[in-house]
Formats: C-alpha cells, sequence, structure tokens
C-alpha cells in the first residue's frame, strides 16, 4: 500500500521551513525555490501544494497565528477556566514580542508579511483584516474588563487599547538589543499594573 500523505501536514512542515527561511536569511531569500530546498522537496513538489509565493506566504502567516493562539491557550491553562483579563491581555504580549524562540520565529514572519503587504494589494487587504480583527478582541476584552469593575470606568477602551496595542512596539527594540527581555516584560507589567490598578473596587 502506498503511504498516505497527509496534505495539511506537509503544508505546515512548507510553512515551518518558511519560517525558517526568514528568521536565517531574511526576506530577501523568502522565495518558492529557497523554501522547497528548506523543506527538503523539489520546486515542482511544493507548487503542488502552493502555486505561489502569496499563496505560501499567506498560509505561513495563517499557521503563524494559529500557533500563537495555541501558545496563549496553554500559558492560560494554569489560571483555569476563566483567567483575569490581565493574565489574558499579559500573554497575548508574551506570545506577540519575540521573547523565545516560537515567538520569534513568528514575529519576524509578522514583519516578512507586513513588507509584503506594502507591495500587494491581496496581502495588503488580508493583513489589515486580521490586523483589524485582533485589535478588536484586545478591545473587547478591555470593554468586558471595565464592565466588570477590573479597570476604571473613566478609562477609554479605545485609547487604553492602542496604547496596550503600541507596546508591540517593544519588537524592534528586542531584535536590535537596543532593551533587554527583562526591561520589556518590567515595562508591560508596569503598563498592566496601571491600567489594572483598580481591580475589583469598581
Amino acid at each position: 500500500m502506498p503511504k498516505q500523505v497527509d496534505h495539511r501536514e506537509r503544508r505546515e512542515a512548507i510553512a515551518r521551513a518558511l519560517w525558517r527561511v526568514v528568521e536565517q536569511r531574511g526576506v530577501a531569500h523568502l522565495t518558492v525555490r529557497e523554501v522547497a530546498r528548506e523543506a527538503g522537496m523539489s520546486h515542482g513538489q511544493l507548487q503542488h501544494y502552493f502555486t505561489s509565493r502569496q499563496a505560501m506566504l499567506t498560509f505561513a502567516m495563517d499557521f503563524a497565528s494559529e500557533q500563537t493562539t495555541l501558545r496563549v491557550a496553554d500559558a492560560l491553562q494554569p489560571f483555569g477556566d476563566r483567567p483575569h483579563p490581565r493574565e489574558v491581555l499579559r500573554a497575548m504580549l508574551m506570545e506577540t514580542l519575540p521573547l523565545h524562540a516560537d515567538a520569534r520565529a513568528t514575529s519576524r514572519m509578522s514583519a516578512a508579511y507586513v513588507l509584503e503587504a506594502l507591495h500587494d494589494d491581496n496581502v495588503h487587504a488580508r493583513a489589515r483584516d486580521g490586523l483589524v480583527q485582533g485589535r478588536a478582541l484586545v478591545e473587547q476584552l478591555i470593554r468586558t474588563a471595565i464592565a466588570d469593575g477590573f479597570i476604571q470606568r473613566d478609562r477609554d477602551p479605545v485609547a487604553e487599547t492602542n496604547l496596550l496595542l503600541a507596546l508591540t512596539g517593544f519588537t524592534t527594540l528586542l531584535e536590535l538589543d537596543v532593551i533587554t527581555p527583562q526591561e520589556v516584560l518590567t515595562a508591560v507589567d508596569q503598563h498592566l499594573d496601571g491600567l489594572f490598578r483598580n481591580d475589583g473596587s469598581a
């Protein structure tokens, strides 16, 4: 019997190969041929799964988002079925910033995707939609935390969402060794402490 090929598994392997190319060699080397070589397959085999660089990049970005979501869920497991909103937001930031190998790979993947989006209308629309959805999720978490009394009721949820997402700007400073991971953790925790200083008292 010929071995059955798990196409989802193969596509994920290609996505991880793409991540490695971006992480280790940079966006300039992000070609179908280079990714095929990294994945250990021929150019023709890879094109069986992805007919274009754009399709391959989009799948790799979607897979990166899925992996980030899974890591956030794993990080929240110790906090039970209803984790404190501060812990949810902290976990989301920790898994978005390049603070460990997996997060660093997906962060660099995201950077490559943004660069692609600047010059491709289809990728731009898809990338923007993803960011809009992600931002809406954060804003809803903050609105709920305000309604539940964890955050002061006079806080502006739109402004607080934007300030929280601005913390992802630490990515560049981390990648270029301007600041240390510990300095980032301190800044994130201080920001969250300020946001949730009304915890439970409203």
